[in-house]
């Protein structure tokens, strides 16, 4: 399922227009990228909770090169699935 599909899942089933689901989704996505990005943790009960990890700086090795090449520290975001879900 892609977001077009889910677009249209999401009109038919609530009774309400394309346009007024693309408006829900994209508010829903936008709001969680948000709170990620401060730092935040989004819980949606049934589902799973959205939250954002450190990555340390780390070594690795350039599969074509073998040359050794440093990995800046990031944070990245990490899902995690309710029980419910599992």
């Amino acid at each position: 399922m892609n977001k077009q599909d889910l677009i249209d899942l999401m009109a038919s089933s609530a009774g309400i227009t394309k346009v007024s689901a693309e408006k829900a989704l994209n508010t829903v996505t936008e709001s969680i990228i948000g709170t990620l990005k401060g730092k935040g943790k989004v819980s949606i009960a049934g589902f799973g909770s959205f939250e954002t990890s450190e990555r340390a700086a780390r070594e690795g090795i350039n599969p074509q090169t073998l040359n050794r090449i440093s990995i800046k520290a990031s944070t990245v975001p990490k899902f995690k699935a309710s029980k419910a879900l599992k």
